[in-house]
């Protein structure tokens, strides 16, 4: 069962938070920041795939709440 359902296209979700990220493509919304170069992407997973390009070659990217290599 699928009880949530985008007002906008009709697609269905079961969860609400798969909702409302999928709502993020029909707003434009782009609420996670790049602290280094200040792009915006609608989901979390994106921006962390994207740091990957401001850490040198071979390094673990820094952890976002402690600062460390994770």
């Amino acid at each position: 069962e699928k009880p949530y359902t985008c007002g906008q296209c009709g697609k269905s979700f079961t969860q609400s938070k798969n909702l409302i990220k999928h709502q993020r493509t029909h707003s434009g919304a782009r609420p996670h920041r790049c602290g280094q170069c200040g792009r915006g992407f609608a989901q979390s997973t994106n921006l962390l795939k994207h740091q990957r390009v401001h850490a040198p070659r071979g390094q673990p990217l820094p952890c976002p709440d402690c600062g460390l290599g994770c």
